[in-house]
């Protein structure tokens, strides 16, 4: 930090022992040293806070382009939608001016019913489970599945 050789802080030493004395030598050290301690807090929180200034303007800039970038990408989504509007209102309209000797859609495929699929399911959990219990009941041991590590 202060590039100070061995000879130098023995000098030093020495010095402060004259200078200070023995009785107080201790004393005038350990407050050297908090002080040392409070002033290299003090640069850290310095060098924390300009780095943070820092990269707090890093990500504003980025987020600057990510916005602009996503204003662009609105803009050209909204056109192609609008264009996609206006081509299926035309459609509609064509459909609806129609004489109807066309053929008729097919029918749309029956949606999935989930509540059906999930209440099947935990019935045949709920009947696995009452297998398993009867098979403890009566003293059938499963084998335990191997882990290989």
């Amino acid at each position: 930090m202060f590039d100070i050789s061995f000879t130098e802080m023995l000098i030093a030493a020495i010095a402060a022992l004259v200078v200070i004395g023995p009785e107080r030598l201790p004393r005038v050290a350990r407050q050297a040293g908090e002080w040392v301690t409070k002033m290299r807090r003090y640069v850290d929180d310095v060098k924390s806070d300009f780095n943070r200034q820092i990269e707090l303007s890093e990500l504003r800039d980025l987020k600057k382009n990510v916005e602009d970038a996503a204003r662009s990408i609105e803009g050209s989504v909204g056109g192609a939608v609008n264009d996609m509007k206006s081509s299926f209102e035309s459609v509609q309209q064509s459909l609806d001016v129609g004489d109807g000797s066309g053929t008729p859609l097919s029918e749309p495929e029956p949606t999935t019913n989930w509540d059906e699929i999930y209440a099947v399911r935990r019935t045949r959990e709920r009947i696995k489970d009452r297998r398993i219990e009867r098979e403890r009941e009566r003293g059938f041991k499963r084998p335990r599945r191997q882990t290989f590590r």
